[in-house]
């Protein structure tokens, strides 16, 4: 059986506090986008795990797809099986595509091996992958708090037609994005600016990650600059970077003044 899992754009993403556990309390909107990795899960007599496409940082032992499988193995007893990951998503991007391989992962094993695992129970084996994992079982939008894991739906207003995604091929680690991250505890929610029309999300809806990162990383800021030149009505670093986003109203035409080596996935929502 074989699935799709899209990767996520984060709007507004605010950094409230830090909590006893190490982790930080944040708010963010998760918005789900079909830029997608392919993921086959299939029956076999040994378990397996192969990988293709762009390269995948770290030990594939320790890829979050195995994570997983060794979880509800563990937990409730699985079968064994043949998992294959096709990957396009970048890593370190702040797209979640790892997140989003996991709980396709979780999803796809209790299709293939019957395993009747209802949406909450895939929602509470997800949540103990990543923080953002849990959003993936339901690919709708989403208010994520706490470390990201609790969620709760959101109607937004009308989003602009297109989006650009631009990823310039840099790879930014979560723990370096929160070294020197600062809050403003006086900064509007998350929520609260996206009950807003898009065009005023431009002054109030913030990543907390920018500054540090944008600082490190000075051509991670050059790119959202570019899309706002280009006509963005609204555009922001996804996550912890490095990917940058923006929406128009308009099919923008992306020319030569990106760097080489950018990645960028564009999207017409129908």
């Amino acid at each position: 059986m074989v699935s799709f899992p899209p990767c996520k754009i984060n709007l507004g993403l605010r950094v409230l506090d830090k909590r006893s556990d190490g982790y930080h309390n944040l708010e963010t909107c998760f918005y789900p986008v079909p830029w997608t990795d392919i993921l086959e899960v299939i029956k076999s007599d040994t378990f397996s795990f192969t990988t293709s496409g762009a390269p995948i940082p770290g030990d594939l032992a320790d890829n979050l797809c195995v994570h997983a499988y060794r979880l509800l193995e563990t937990d409730i007893g699985v079968e064994p099986v043949r998992i294959h990951l096709h990957k396009i998503i970048p890593a370190g991007a702040g797209l979640g595509g790892g997140s989003s391989d996991a709980a396709h992962t979780l999803r796809l094993l209790n299709k293939v091996c019957q395993l009747g695992l209802s949406r909450n129970d895939l929602i509470d084996y997800a949540a103990q992958l990543g923080s953002d994992c849990a959003f993936f079982v339901d690919d709708v939008p989403m208010i994520g708090t706490g470390r990201g894991e609790i969620l709760s739906p959101i109607s937004l207003p009308s989003i602009p037609e297109f989006l650009i995604l631009v990823n310039p091929g840099i790879h930014v680690s979560t723990a370096e994005a929160f070294t020197g991250i600062r809050s403003d505890a006086s900064a509007p929610s998350v929520t609260e600016c996206l009950t807003g029309a898009p065009a005023s999300w431009k002054h109030a809806l913030k990543n907390d990650f920018e500054e540090t990162v944008f600082m490190k990383y000075p051509s991670i800021e050059i790119i959202k600059e570019k899309l706002y030149a280009l006509g963005a009505t609204y555009a922001s670093m996804s996550g912890s970077g490095s990917t940058v986003y923006g929406f128009f109203d308009e099919q923008p035409v992306l020319d030569d003044s990106f760097e080489t080596g950018t990645v960028w996935c564009s999207w017409h929502k129908r």
